[in-house]
């Protein structure tokens, strides 16, 4: 064996004794709240690939949709035959459309209550707050409201909150923090939103 070989496997057998180390010890068992947050593109996809993952293993699964509700979305497209699949979708579509904050906060309310059945619910495994940071920044909903029905959920449900700009009390109480850093996106260089790519 070269010395470069040998090296190579001495750190390797150091890594994997790390990682066994933090696998032993990884002993606690609950839902999880997962926070994808930042600027970067790739949140609400992430979390569809989670969707994707628990039905998959058969789990029950809510999606409430604040603020792409109304737009196509390939992957709810796909799944919405899954009879584990339960989706909610706040009918208003951009609030920088509407531009009606009454309208979109009794919007947002109405499918919240969604929300918190899923949320009480013991059979449902995962569910997904997409862009439900946005409520909270303009005052659609408060930070209180959603925290308490989130430290009240069952204990096996995981949920996934996602968003640019996450509230701090939310970041804090989560189990996982994701930011998607944007170092360049197509679309501020003039390049149309792709069908099948980015929806």
């Amino acid at each position: 064996m070269s010395d470069r070989e040998s090296r190579h496997q001495q750190s390797m057998q150091k890594l994997k004794a790390r990682v066994d180390e933090k696998v032993a010890s990884a002993d606690e068992q609950r839902g999880l709240l997962l926070v994808f947050t930042g600027n970067g593109k790739g949140k609400t996809t992430a979390a569809w690939g989670t969707v994707t993952r628990a039905l998959g293993y058969g789990y029950r699964v809510g999606v409430v949709q604040f603020i792409k509700g109304l737009w196509e979305c390939g992957e709810r497209d796909r799944l919405a035959e899954d009879p584990n699949l339960d989706v909610a979708i706040m009918a208003t579509g951009f609030t920088w459309d509407t531009q009606n904050r009454e309208a979109d906060t009794r919007a947002c309310r109405e499918v919240w209550v969604e929300a918190e059945r899923m949320l009480a619910d013991p059979e449902v495994y995962l569910v997904v707050l997409d862009e439900i940071t946005y409520m909270l920044k303009f005052g659609y909903l408060d930070i209180a409201t959603v925290k308490q029905a989130l430290e009240n959920r069952p204990p096996e449900q995981t949920v996934i909150v996602t968003g640019r700009n996450a509230h701090r009390e939310l970041t804090a109480m989560a189990d996982t923090v994701t930011e998607m850093q944007e170092v360049r996106h197509a679309f501020n260089n003039g390049l149309q939103a792709r069908r099948g790519i980015d929806y």
